[in-house]
């Protein structure tokens, strides 16, 4: 083994670590930081939440070390234990006090101080040929790597439920809506489903951003890469990612797995934003077909007999925030110089809240469309014979009448009706036979006044007769069955 002289003061280094605070720099500074540099550039606060994964980097980075000969198997040793014994203190006290009260300014500095009084000189050695660059970008992915997943159940979860009360109430119809007006009676199962749809593109794409945010950065150093010979496939690996990250440069400045992920978070939650409005107009008391449980509804603390669909608003509130954050994290980036630039630090504190808050939109989303009641009545009452207009069209064309003739046979027979004072199923067969013979027998012409029989026309995939409700049913539930097996493994 090649014997590393480790040269300082010992008094200047002692002094340094009985300080009210200990820093990884300052050697050739005289004056501390001004205190409110130090509110703008402390990041403890939110970095904290780092604690595992920079414990987990430095083990890896300590054994790196001694594995390519520059960290003595003691020294090594040493460093574990006491890696372990800041993990466990770090635990108790968030446990306890929800924050660490360290006077250092992020947590590496926190764990390297902790360190010292655990492993003695042999934590001097732990930062050898690394930076705090490659250690904060690393940790943000390790953390990304272990928390993503819990946003990819929760997703689950909701389409789960959706999938469940679509299966549940296959047999309620109700009016389908564009620009907000009735337009043509669905399965209140196609409803539902056309969420889930959106929702499982959005676990697909978050699963695709696994392979370039699984790639390690440690080992870049600064931005000029390790002046020491190490393996870091080897590095990478042992800390389980799939791959190192090629350009030193790259490896520290980039932040392409953020922007990425705000993207899709804004995207996730665009989604889930719309289910939300759905809903909020569905509980209306002019629409009147979902009631929201006690637990997802708040009232008012003037009118007695409010209750307010909160958390959906909620939910369509966050959603213009998490768009706000996405096109602020890449304004930050847009004009920044090569490699790391304290600018960067912003990113831990966006990640930390698109991802809480995203969690607990999803978990309430899922909760209220668990819990809610659905009015079978009240979704029937929304449907009315002016719906059934295509339908009629469609049976000119199955007739033989060109369709463009039929809208406008149909069209017709609208404005007649409005005329009378009648809707489409009370005019009178006599109406229809003088406006075009092709309506057929009064009988033919009453037949399709049908709810039932309106939806089952539209069999081809994707459409909101049973059968093709319940292949999109089969399909989605073989893809959880997938997910939650890949899962299980």
């Amino acid at each position: 083994m090649i014997k590393i002289s480790f040269l300082y003061s010992n008094t200047a280094l002692v002094n340094v670590m009985s300080s009210s605070k200990f820093q990884l720099w300052g050697g050739c500074f005289e004056e501390e930081p001004s205190s409110v540099l130090r509110r703008l550039n402390d990041s403890l606060p939110v970095d904290f939440r780092l604690f595992r994964e920079d414990i987990q980097g430095s083990r890896a980075w300590a054994e790196e070390l001694f594995q390519s000969h520059h960290l003595s198997a003691n020294d090594n040793l040493a460093i574990q234990k006491g890696l372990d014994s800041v993990e466990k203190e770090i635990e108790q006290e968030l446990t306890e006090n929800g924050k660490l009260k360290d006077a250092e300014e992020d947590i590496h500095s926190v764990i390297e101080c902790r360190l010292f009084k655990h492993s003695g000189d042999a934590a001097f050695r732990l930062h050898t040929a690394r930076s705090r660059n490659d250690q904060s970008a690393t940790d943000t992915r390790l953390w990304m790597l272990a928390s993503l997943p819990k946003l990819t159940s929760a997703i689950v979860e909701l389409i789960t439920v959706l999938a469940t009360r679509a299966e549940n109430e296959i047999d309620i119809i109700s009016a389908g809506y564009t620009h907000l007006q009735r337009a043509q009676p669905v399965r209140w199962s196609h409803f539902l489903l056309s969420h889930a749809w959106a929702l499982r593109d959005d676990v697909t794409r978050l699963e695709e951003q696994r392979s370039r945010l699984s790639r390690c950065p440690l080992g870049s150093g600064a931005l000029a890469g390790c002046a020491l010979t190490i393996d870091r496939k080897r590095l990478a690996l042992n800390l389980g990612f799939d791959d190192i990250m090629p350009n030193s440069m790259f490896a520290v400045g980039s932040r392409d797995h953020l922007v990425e992920f705000f993207n899709w978070a804004s995207l996730c939650a665009l989604h889930l934003s719309r289910l939300a409005e759905d809903l909020i107009i569905y509980s209306s008391q002019e629409y009147g077909i979902v009631r929201f449980s006690d637990q997802f509804s708040t009232g008012s603390s003037l009118m007695p007999q409010k209750r307010n669909p909160d958390g959906q608003e909620l939910i369509r509130g966050a959603a213009g925030l998490f768009l706000g954050e996405a096109f602020g994290f890449s304004c930050v980036l847009k004009g920044l110089p090569s490699t790391y630039n304290k600018d960067l630090q912003s990113d831990k504190e966006l990640l930390f809240r698109t991802y809480d808050r995203l969690l607990d939109c999803l978990k309430i989303s899922a909760g209220s469309i668990r819990t809610m009641k659905v009015n079978i009545d009240r979704a029937l009452n929304s449907l009315e014979p002016g719906m059934l207009a295509t339908d009629l069209a469609h049976m000119l064309v199955r007739r033989g009448v060109p369709f463009r003739k039929a809208h406008h046979l149909v069209g017709t027979a609208l404005l007649r009706a409005t005329n009378l004072g009648l809707d489409l199923r009370n005019l009178p067969y006599s109406e229809y036979i003088a406006i075009c013979p092709e309506f057929g027998t009064e009988e033919e012409l009453k037949a399709v006044f049908s709810w039932e029989a309106s939806v089952e026309q539209y069999t081809s995939s994707g459409g909101t007769a049973r059968k093709a409700v319940i292949n999109q049913l089969e399909i989605l539930h073989i893809w959880l069955q997938k997910y939650n097996k890949e899962c299980i493994v």
